[in-house]
């Protein structure tokens, strides 16, 4: 059978050719604001170059190895103690049974985009793969800050723990020129008091400001330190990965109880947990407000499922899934809370369950102020709504529910320094849903305000909202 078809190619995603223009001529090369991201600081501020691919594509990239789990390889090929050859080896034979998965397409496109490898990566290809991107990653421009680079990544914020010294944000606001790196404010574990990491960081917490945290007070006052802290070396963003926000009232009396229970290691109740959790949400949120940060709520994942990998490997592993709790409420209680105060802080909202889509665009839209354009955001598709299906949904719904033109657009969420071709899949996506809409009749052929609009989505609303 004649092969007319080019995998990857020119018009990859692009189904027409208005789609081709806007992406070719308007969204290739908009520089990169990678707002959300989990890269570790010390490898970009010390450049670091890379011994193998599998050091700096397998390492971290826990999507790679559930796809490996579920095709059938060893935890030794995964997480264990085999040799970076008999990872990627092992890595390569699963990459032809990802097909329709997205890890497919990424893998391809980061293969493309970084290293200008066009051949498909199977059992067959992949050892002489691996010792043809081994000799490239020796070069200068194969280090860390040489991919970002590549990509033409403008800014990378981090995300860090409010105990993290944040040393090397420090060595890179010295050395880094052509690239920010800023720090991201992430207390997750000391909002959570039932966390099994709590009295860990809050030790940690009691350490760095040598003092003891005995009351709900002291605990918001140890934090707000962290907080201008981390303002002094440019965060600008505060992000919480929780499960939900709750309708609850707080009883201020009750909240220094609920501290001396953890740190007595006593029986904590859902209900308490609750409170304590929205309450240091509330206390943090009106901080953020006054620096004139923005905060973002990662809301819905259930994680760590798997008790046997979480005893034997750690969290974090590829053991998460999609969590069905509720949200429109706890979300409405919350932002109406800040917003009747005056305090409600520029806002990125991001739905893990996509039965919650049309909830979370259009609870965004309840907050807008007429002041800020798209001050609260409902943020893009996130982790397993990060494919092709995933990023229609949620551009479709917030094109029917609120202002698709004022979206700051993609991000990578990611640990690994090859994902950043993510925002051009991002992009190939957004320029042919628009592309078809103009074919369809239901939108104007006029390319200078498309275009104009594809690029504020692809970069500008971004560089504007933050304004880095």
């Amino acid at each position: 059978m004649t092969n007319n078809y080019h995998f990857l190619g020119e018009s990859f995603l692009l189904q027409n050719k208005v789609a081709e223009y806007l992406y070719h001529n308007h969204a290739k090369d908009m520089p990169i604001i990678d707002y959300h991201n989990h890269l570790p600081p010390d490898e970009i501020a010390n450049n670091k170059s890379y011994n193998s691919l599998t050091e700096v594509w397998l390492k971290d990239d826990h999507y790679k190895w559930r796809a490996m789990r579920a095709n059938g390889v060893a935890e030794k090929y995964i997480t264990g103690n085999a040799t970076d050859e008999e990872k990627f080896l092992k890595w390569s034979e699963t990459v032809p049974y990802t097909m329709r998965n997205p890890l497919y397409h990424w893998t391809h496109l980061e293969l493309q985009r970084y290293f200008e490898i066009d051949d498909l990566l199977d059992a067959k290809s992949g050892n002489a793969i691996f010792n043809n991107v081994n000799e490239l990653l020796q070069k200068p421009e194969f280090s860390s800050r040489g991919l970002l680079k590549k990509m033409k990544v403008e800014v990378v914020c981090t995300t860090d723990h409010p105990t993290d010294t944040l040393e090397f944000h420090q060595k890179a606001k010295q050395g880094l020129q052509e690239l920010k790196m800023l720090p991201t404010f992430r207390p997750d574990k000391l909002v959570i008091v039932n966390h099994s990491d709590f009295l860990i960081y809050l030790e940690k917490l009691e350490a760095i400001g040598n003092y003891k945290i005995n009351s709900f007070e002291s605990l918001i006052g140890a934090l707000s330190e962290r907080i201008d802290f981390f303002e002094s070396l440019g965060c600008q963003l505060a992000d919480h990965g929780l499960s939900r926000l709750y309708s609850i009232k707080m009883e201020q009396q009750n909240l220094d109880g609920i501290l001396q229970k953890a740190k007595n290691k006593d029986a904590i109740s859902n209900e308490e947990a609750a409170m304590f959790q929205m309450a240091v949400l509330y206390q943090l949120s009106e901080i953020y407000f006054e620096k004139n940060w923005t905060m973002q709520f990662h809301l819905g994942a259930i994680r760590n499922n798997n008790q046997r990998l979480m005893n034997s490997i750690g969290a974090d592993v590829g053991c998460d899934s999609i969590g069905d709790f509720e949200q429109a409420e706890g979300l409405s209680t919350f932002l109406n809370h800040l917003d009747k105060k005056g305090k409600l802080a520029k806002t990125i909202l991001y739905n893990l369950n996509p039965r919650d889509n049309e909830v979370f665009a259009t609870m965004a839209g309840n907050f807008n102020d007429g002041i800020t354009p798209g001050k609260i955001q409902w943020g893009s598709a996130w982790w397993f709504l990060d494919q092709k299906d995933g990023m229609e949904k949620q551009i479709n719904a917030l094109s029917n529910l609120g202002l698709l033109s004022r979206f700051i657009g993609m991000l990578t969420d990611s640990r690994s320094f090859l994902s950043f071709p993510r925002h051009e899949y991002f992009r190939r996506i957004l320029c042919n849903l628009i592309g078809q809409d103009v074919v369809n009749g239901e939108l104007p052929n006029d390319m200078n305000w498309l275009g104009e609009m594809v690029e504020n989505i692809c970069y500008r609303n971004a560089k504007r909202y933050f304004n880095f």
